[in-house]
């Protein structure tokens, strides 16, 4: 029996511990928000989030080895856990994860195409940047920015004060918008053995920077593109040496696939996997960091993931319907926060989008579902 500590006490680390529990495994969880949400025990809460804290300790002689939920943990405190007990995925993943210019610098050198981009550290270098790239474009803080927040559309040049004011005073990262037909996302597991195994590709739908709604497998994926994503993630999770999930989501283009960003951990975009596949991303972490084998990634059926986000809406009017199952955080209502997800399923891609359009009816400000190829 292993004794799992998960750095991370929200919706994440719920699940995984969900998908853990008929394995035999027992968690824990160590919280530095200070408002938990697993609603499983124990947690440790500890806002100060420093090596030299009791909690911490408290935390790593429990377990036998530690994961995490979220990527944005200070580095301090992560080589700290390092050097006393196993850690998976390894720190590295996190360190080059947490920064933006790292991971493209890590996309460049494993020959991975990304959006034309440039690092910024002041107004005029943002300036230079604006003037080269052309407009529009993306500014995002190198480090911290997720779901939208810490960046900034430039629409044109002289906005480009305005967005170092908005977000600047520390590096930024710019990039050219892309034309592309569709966001994928792909992700793949890779267990201490060296066993990879990778899930289909999804497509993603985003409204105001939050996923809305994930679908896998994405249809009408050309062989090409599927061979290069799998390419790109198998590169990706081998030369970091990395053990568990790893996520990377891409752009469809005209020219292929372009890399946007990648996150060290399960993520929103495979939430599908918990009814849609054999075995759910969270299921395959586990194994993946606990050294058993892998298990199948193939999906059962087309299968949405749709993000309960800010309102629940009508719960039991979904729950009536058959082919939807309810995943929710025990999280209270707020704009813009994540409360769950449903996971609806069919037999064709035509069906899945009547299902899926059927219970968005039932959640406010879902907007119409709709695939994009």
């Amino acid at each position: 029996m292993k004794n799992i500590g998960i750095l991370g006490a929200g919706q994440l680390a719920r699940m995984l511990a969900l998908a853990g529990l008929p394995l035999e495994m027992r968690f824990g969880f160590y919280d530095t928000t200070g408002n938990p949400s697993v609603g499983l025990d124990p947690v440790l809460i500890d806002v100060d989030a420093i090596p030299s804290n009791p909690a911490l300790q408290t935390f790593i002689e429990a377990s036998d080895l530690v994961t995490y939920e979220f990527e944005h943990l200070p580095l301090p405190v992560l080589k700290y856990i390092e050097e006393k007990v196993t850690i998976y995925p390894p720190v590295r993943s996190i360190e080059i994860c947490q920064d933006r210019a790292k991971e493209k610098a890590l996309f460049t050198e494993l020959a991975i195409p990304t959006p034309a981009y440039r690092i910024v550290e002041s107004e005029a270098a943002l300036v230079t940047a604006v003037a080269e790239l052309g407009t529009p474009l993306v500014s995002k803080t190198t480090t911290d920015g997720y779901d939208g927040k810490g960046q900034f559309i430039i629409k044109n040049p002289d906005q480009a004060k305005e967005a170092w004011q908005a977000i600047g005073g520390r590096p930024l990262i710019v990039e050219a918008f892309v034309n592309f037909s569709r966001e994928l996302s792909v992700i793949a597991a890779r267990a201490s053995t060296g066993e990879v195994k990778i899930y289909p590709l999804a497509e993603n739908e985003h409204h105001e920077g939050i996923l809305r709604y994930s679908t896998a497998p994405a249809p009408h994926i050309a062989e090409e593109t599927e061979r290069q994503a799998k390419l790109y993630i198998q590169e990706l999770i081998e030369s970091l040496g990395h053990v568990g999930i790893l996520t990377l989501e891409l752009f469809e283009t005209p020219n292929g696939l372009l890399a946007n960003e990648m996150a060290p951990r399960v993520h929103n975009s495979g939430h599908w996997s918990i009814e849609g596949a054999h075995v759910s991303q969270f299921e395959n972490h586990l194994r993946a960091i606990s050294g058993l084998p892998l298990g199948d990634t193939q999906a059962t059926r087309p299968t949405c993931m749709l993000n309960i986000i800010g309102n629940k809406g009508d719960i039991n009017a979904i729950m009536a319907l058959p082919y939807a199952h309810i995943h929710l955080y025990d999280k209270e209502e707020r704009p813009g926060r994540k409360l769950g997800h449903v996971n609806v399923q069919a037999d064709s891609y035509e069906e899945l989008v009547w299902r899926v359009n059927n219970v968005a009816a039932y959640l406010p400000g879902a907007g119409n579902y709709q695939l994009k190829s």
